[in-house]
């Protein structure tokens, strides 16, 4: 490494690491009196742009850091939820969307198969994990079916970049179009659940449309993610693979576990609700930092590595699962 690309890289990690210092500062000032209303700017989608434009722009800093800390943090968030919701509140929302959360899985899995393989002619594996991480909860679906599938690191790539992407773009269009059809809260958390691919947008994406969409959204999100278990069962058994090992998503059940606590423990008491209530703002925050993560960890590598046909794929698939969903929503 020459003594100017030495230089670059110490002058990109500075850079770095104070845009993660504002945005922790900026987050934390929210808890000071009176200096709340300076530091509104720092949301979630504010954080994922910061990122991307990082990424882009000055290339990835720490990439086995953010690879890290965006995979946790985004489970500690998701955990911290939990102690902000009721488990009555949250089943009775969870409810409505069950039935088409089963139908989007199969229907998507079956549409991205016909898209893929036989109009694009996308290969097999990458083409399955494709439509594996639109019909359930992205990158932790792929990450889940790609051993299942003996899939080879450059097809699990394509496809993490392809949802990677595609996540990216709904966190900034789907409140946008929520508000330009004016859609209602409940509305909107059950769209985003089904139709964004990974849990940190759809989680972030609620979160920019309000509280109660935050709420179902998250709750039908997390309830489509234990798809993962009888998803990769089945591919097991499609594809005869055996003895492969399964990610268990064990974050949701921790998510559970925190709803059922608030409900029956802390929401029993004002300082329990006021406790409740902390640890959730708090974990929004982390979730917003999260995003900022997750947006440095794109670079212009992974762009290249994606290609035309799986994005294409990945495009019409998720174009068809979010008219759909909103058709159902809209008409039934």
């Amino acid at each position: 490494m020459t003594e100017n690309q030495t230089f670059l890289q110490a002058r990109r990690k500075s850079v770095y690491v104070v845009i993660l210092a504002v945005l922790f500062v900026c987050l934390m000032l929210d808890y000071v009196p009176g200096l709340s209303a300076y530091v509104g700017w720092v949301t979630p989608p504010v954080a994922l742009f910061l990122g991307l434009a990082f990424a882009l722009i000055c290339g990835q800093a720490h990439p086995k850091f953010n690879k890290k800390m965006s995979k946790y943090l985004l489970q500690y968030s998701v955990v911290g939820l939990g102690f902000g919701m009721n488990l009555h509140a949250s089943l009775a929302s969870g409810k409505e969307g069950m039935e088409f959360t089963i139908l989007s899985v199969v229907g998507t899995l079956i549409i991205g198969w016909f898209i893929g393989r036989k109009c694009l002619k996308v290969d097999r594996n990458t083409s399955y994990l494709i439509s594996s991480g639109t019909a359930i909860c992205g990158g932790s679906a792929i990450a889940a079916v790609g051993p299942v599938l003996k899939a080879k690191d450059e097809e699990m790539s394509v496809a993490l970049g392809t949802i990677f992407i595609l996540n990216a773009i709904a966190l900034f269009i789907f409140p946008v179009i929520g508000h330009a059809l004016d859609m209602g809260q409940h509305e909107f958390g059950t769209w985003a659940a089904i139709a964004i691919h990974d849990t940190s947008s759809v989680v972030g994406a609620g979160a920019a449309y309000g509280e109660e969409a935050l709420q179902v959204a998250t709750t039908i999100k997390l309830t489509r993610a234990l798809w993962i278990i009888p998803l990769a069962i089945v591919t097991s058994l499609i594809f005869k693979s055996k003895g492969k090992k399964m990610y268990m998503p064990w974050f949701i059940l921790f998510f559970v576990l925190a709803m059922v606590f608030n409900t029956y423990v802390l929401g029993r008491t004002e300082t329990g609700i006021a406790i409740g209530s902390f640890i959730n703002d708090f974990a929004r925050k982390m979730l917003t930092i999260t995003l900022f993560f997750i947006g440095a960890s794109l670079s212009r590598d992974v762009l290249k590595a994606v290609g035309v046909k799986p994005l294409v794929q990945g495009v019409l698939l998720w174009v068809v699962i979010s008219v759909a969903t909103l058709a159902y929503i809209y008409w039934f």
